[in-house]
């Protein structure tokens, strides 16, 4: 009787046992293959991500990001006003159907057109840029990354210092001036950051980015009011520094037809082409131009972070982070988009929008 209960027992034990090494085997094959999967999609994810160092090894041995620097440097040192232009022009870039190089397409209602664009400046350096990429690699990089590339370029070239540039979108097919709703001046505080939010941009980075100001340039048609009949009441912007408006009214009267002159965003004049915090300091002072730059330092929204990057030392690798964050608004990778042969090719509709 033992025997057998021993025999039984044995063959029984072995029975589970393979069972047991069968199971294991599925389970293996089983996590192997969504491990696979998982790894498929996360390379696929990676893949389409903006990235540093995209174009290495892509571009005939040439690097792309100092082909780029060259001809900002160049143009730089001919007119340093060409970095406000670039900074600019990034901007409101990203700020319209995300940053795809829209803003460079040519036509009648492209987004060239639209009023808050017809200031902007520095498509001839994005142009020139391109056309040296095209001769070292023909349809390899986006006009969209040369804006990027060129805006950081231009920051650094300023003095404020350097950031590692994301890369990898693709150009956009579409450009209407009616997608351009680009945050006015004269908003509030609320209203600027209801704009930025929409972009995935916090309160924070929104006052960062408006930073760029510290190499900025505006017109008198921008600021007027503020100097003879803000909010309607005939009087001057009670917020903006008296000795400010006398000022910025030998250089904007105010029944004169709009005058080009130039007005420096950032008071400190000595500071006109040099990306620091100086911006910041003087619209503490009551000393910002823009509607909105001024309010940046009263609004309890924002006037810690305003105090914080007057008094502090950070603004250089915090702008750097914030325009980072900018140039992914949006964005076209992987098999969206399309790489241009020219930066101004005229609006071409296509049924392959985004896919194209």
């Amino acid at each position: 009787m033992d025997i057998f209960i021993s025999s039984a027992f044995g063959n029984s034990q072995k029975k589970k046992e393979k069972k047991m090494k069968i199971s294991a085997a599925v389970v293996a094959a089983a996590f192997s293959l969504a491990f696979s999967f998982i790894l498929v999609n996360f390379t696929g994810q990676c893949d389409a991500a903006l990235q540093q160092g995209f174009y290495k090894g892509k571009c005939n041995s040439q690097d792309v990001e100092a082909i780029v620097a060259s001809v900002v440097k160049r143009r730089f040192n001919d007119k340093p006003r060409v970095a406000a232009g670039l900074i600019r022009l990034f901007f409101h870039d990203c700020f319209v159907n995300g940053c795809d190089a829209s803003i460079l397409l040519d036509g009648d209602s492209s987004e060239k057109t639209a009023p808050p664009n017809l200031s902007v400046s520095g498509y001839d350096v994005i142009d020139e840029a391109k056309g040296l990429l095209e001769e070292a690699c023909a349809g390899i990089v986006s006009c969209a990354d040369i804006i990027a590339i060129a805006a950081r370029d231009a920051v650094q070239l300023s003095g404020g210092g350097r950031y590692e540039v994301q890369t990898g979108r693709r150009d956009g097919f579409v450009s209407l001036a009616s997608n351009v709703d680009l945050p006015s001046p004269r908003f509030s505080v609320s209203k600027s950051a209801d704009a930025f939010s929409k972009k995935g941009i916090g309160l924070t980075d929104m006052v960062l980015l408006l930073g760029g100001h510290t190499i900025g340039f505006t017109n008198c048609s921008l600021f007027r009011d503020r100097l003879y009949n803000f909010d309607n009441t005939g009087k001057p912007d009670p917020t903006m520094d008296p000795l400010l408006v006398m000022k910025l009214r030998l250089i904007c009267p105010q029944n004169s037809p709009a005058t080009r002159t130039p007005v420096s965003l950032d008071q400190n004049l000595a500071s006109t082409f040099i990306v620091d915090n100086s911006f910041y300091k003087q619209i503490r002072l009551g000393r910002g131009i823009l509607q909105i730059d001024q309010a940046l330092a009263l609004d309890p929204l924002t006037n810690n972070t305003v105090a914080s990057l007057a008094n502090g030392n950070d603004f250089l690798a915090r702008f750097g982070q914030a325009m980072v964050k900018l140039g992914a608004v949006d964005v076209l990778t992987d098999s969206q988009g399309e790489i241009r042969e020219s930066c101004h090719l005229k609006n071409k509709p296509r049924s392959t929008f985004l896919f194209g």
